[in-house]
Order: C-alpha cells, then structure tokens, then sequence
C-alpha cells in the first residue's frame, strides 16, 4: 500500500512540475495561444482592440485573392492563400473577443506607383489603423525584363509620397513596412545584384524615416536557407512557398508583437 502511495505521490509531483513548466513556457512567450485575449493587446501595442488591419502588397501579398469578395472582412477567400492568411488566422485565433477587421488588397504585379493609383478605393476609404506595406520586388524584375524604366531613386520618391500621402489622410495610422526579399533560385539570378539590395535599403530607411515597424524578410531568409534549399521557400525565388509563407507571417507576427507605437 505504501508503495503504491509513494507512487502515486511522484507521479503527482511529476504531473504538477510539467504543468509549471508549460505554463512558465507560455508566459514567456508573451502569449498563451489557447486562453489569450484583449489583455495581451496593451496600450501602445501597434495592433489593439477594434482595429482595422490592411495588407497592401503586390502578388505576394495578393496570394489569389477573390477580388469579388474584397470587402467581406476576416473573409478566407478575400485574403488569400499567401502569408496574409497565416497572419490572419494567428490574429483572430489569438484574440477571439478583440473584434479585429482584416483585409487584403495586395494586387500582382503591382509597382509603388501602381499603388498610388488605387490608394483612394484601396486604402483610405477602409481607414485601416494598422497598415501593412510589401512592395518592391516588380519594381526591380520588371526594370531587368525591360518592362520599366523604374529605378531605386524612383521607388524611394514614389514609396515617401504614398506614406505623405496616407500620413495625411490617415494621421493616427500604425505603418509596418516590410522588407522585399529574394531567394537565389529560379528568376533570381546575379543580375538582380547588388542593385536589389538598394532596394531593401530604400525599405529599411523609409521605415525610420516614417517611424513604422520594419519587417525584415531577408535577414529572415538568409537565415531559413541554412537549413533547407531556397527553392524550399520559394520556388522561383520570389514567390513563397506554403513553408516561406508560414515563416513569413511568423515573422510579421513576432515583431509586430514585440514593437510598441
């Protein structure tokens, strides 16, 4: 008898210190995936209560998208089947009570001047309270092909106007600014440097100079590509995979979450 006792004693205890340790786990984590509610969206957080959530971007953000149902909110098909959509599902899985309103109106193929020209209808009529800006990779592969004469200069210019522009119209907005990136895999080749990396730089400093959150994509790929092939997470070397997808939205997510406004 005694030894079932003694027994079911450290059975016990074994049961109560994993507890522990798994909840120590979560907390450090910043946020308990399964309880986790407004509470973890605290005052100065870039994302709160109620807020309206926009992508904007080119195909990588567009992802096939049903452009149809655009302005049905926390709509599956009208976010696509991209990165946006893991972020998406993290957020309202996350915070069920927080009312959060997402919308994806990233569009393929899409340049920063072709985001100027629908910005009305595509950003400041859904007066988004967090803005999520991809852009930059046409403005370069588009230059290469010959199917522009964009240059780094004019990215810089174009993307600044928008931001002013939006600035204005939207002055309590919260701006996050994703870094472009490339794989060395399928379309990418050396031609697209070093001059790609001017690009990124351009996106780096347009986030400090708008005090936005700066995502960085490709420090976040470099690393990826340690441990499985580029063609892993994106095949062609621009567009992700399901895998590159998933580490995106990771990404966003992680240092959306620890960025205060």
């Amino acid at each position: 008898m005694k030894k079932r006792n003694i027994a079911s004693r450290r059975n016990f205890l074994r049961s109560v210190t994993a507890t522990a340790i798994g909840s120590t786990a979560l907390l450090s984590s910043g946020c308990n995936k399964i309880t986790c509610n407004s509470a973890c969206h605290k005052r100065g957080s870039v994302i709160t209560k109620g807020n309206t959530i926009l992508f904007q971007g080119d195909s990588i953000t567009d992802a096939g998208r049903d452009r149809k149902r655009e302005n049905k909110v926390n709509d599956s098909k009208a976010i696509g089947r991209g990165y946006v959509h893991s972020i998406a599902s993290q957020l309202l899985a996350d915070y069920p009570s927080d009312n959060l309103k997402i919308y994806n109106r990233g569009i393929s193929g899409n340049k920063v001047f072709q985001l100027a020209d629908r910005w009305d209808k595509d950003c400041l009529t859904v007066k988004p309270d967090v803005l999520s800006i991809l852009i930059g990779v046409n403005d370069i592969w588009h230059a290469l092909k010959g199917r522009s004469d964009g240059t780094v200069e004019t990215y810089e210019k174009d993307y600044a106007e928008l931001l002013k522009r939006t600035l204005k119209k939207l002055p309590d907005v919260k701006l996050v600014i994703c870094e472009p990136f490339v794989l060395r895999c399928g379309a990418v080749n050396d031609e697209w440097f070093p001059e790609f990396d001017k690009y990124r730089a351009v996106a780096r400093k347009t986030a400090t100079d708008f005090n936005a959150v700066f995502v960085p994509f490709q420090s976040m790929f470099d690393k990826a590509v340690r441990q499985a092939p580029a063609n892993h997470w994106a095949a062609d070397g621009v567009h992700p995979t399901m895998a590159g997808g998933v580490l995106m939205a990771e990404k966003w997510l992680d240092t959306v979450r620890k960025s205060k406004v």
